[in-house]
């Protein structure tokens, strides 16, 4: 059968994506579309395709009172905790694409979904070739010491660092603790200059026009350094395959996924 879907920001960059090829698809059923604007309008109609038959809610309690198994969550940082501990009560499953949540959000939000009996997949990224390039820095953190990550987004994003790379860091942690030669302490001059610091990482990240979303992780070694850059064009498509394989992973899951690069290499 069909896997019936709701989709948190069903008309934004990313949301949008998703939503129309939910529509065009034979293995899901859109049950439900949240935006902030154009509430109570026609969501096909809305993303400029034929009439949908599914109306634009306000709100995820809302839109969750269509019998539904999926929630897929692409809104905005103070948003996603809040929606997801909902359709969890809700008894509905979750998959995560917004950036913002902290390993601590992680935490309490696996405790519910094993509480529930239920799942919840979260990227940071869901594109494949971000998985990749995700999958690539954690092996080569088994053979270099130090390492620092850079990420790169348009200015008017405004977390900081992005969900891909602070999902990078965590995972990075339970590799290994990259070596800093000079105690952050000893920094002279302006210390904030050295970045923050994200479960032992120096994280930088930059805002400006022109970017869309990439990041860098930069491993070194005396005399050689790696670079593992991932690079994301303007348009949505390359999140759209990753967040459907979600969709169906997370109907077999129990608990909390972190990273498609989980789903992609389970074996």
């Amino acid at each position: 059968m069909a896997i019936r879907v709701c989709v948190a920001g069903a008309t934004g960059w990313a949301g949008a994506a998703v939503t129309r090829q939910i529509l065009a698809s034979d293995d899901f059923t859109l049950t439900g579309a949240v935006a902030r604007k154009q509430v109570e309008s026609d969501i096909g109609e809305a993303l400029g395709l034929a009439p949908a038959g599914v109306r634009i809610a306000g709100s995820v309690d809302g839109a969750l009172q269509a019998p539904t198994d999926v929630l897929i969550e692409y809104t905005r940082h103070d948003t996603v905790k809040a929606h997801t501990l909902a359709a969890l009560a809700s008894g509905v499953r979750v998959v995560i694409g917004s950036s913002g949540l902290t390993a601590a959000d992680y935490d309490e939000i696996n405790q519910v979904a094993t509480q529930q009996g239920l799942g919840v997949i979260a990227a940071g990224n869901f594109s494949i070739t971000a998985a990749l390039a995700k999958h690539f820095a954690l092996i080569a953190a088994r053979y270099t010491s130090s390492w620092e990550l850079i990420d790169y987004a348009s200015d008017r994003k405004s977390d900081a660092p992005s969900g891909t790379v602070r999902e990078l860091a965590e995972e990075l942690a339970h590799v290994a603790r990259p070596q800093i030669a000079v105690p952050l302490a000893q920094t002279f001059g302006a210390p904030a200059a050295r970045g923050a610091t994200i479960e032992g990482a120096q994280v930088h990240s930059v805002r400006l026009p022109g970017y869309t979303i990439s990041f860098e992780a930069l491993f070194g070694l005396p005399d050689e350094r790696l670079t593992i850059r991932h690079d994301s064009g303007s348009g949505a498509a390359p999140y759209v395959a990753g967040t459907l394989l979600a969709i169906r992973e997370v109907m077999r899951t129990t608990g909390l996924v972190r990273g498609l690069d989980r789903l992609m290499f389970a074996s």
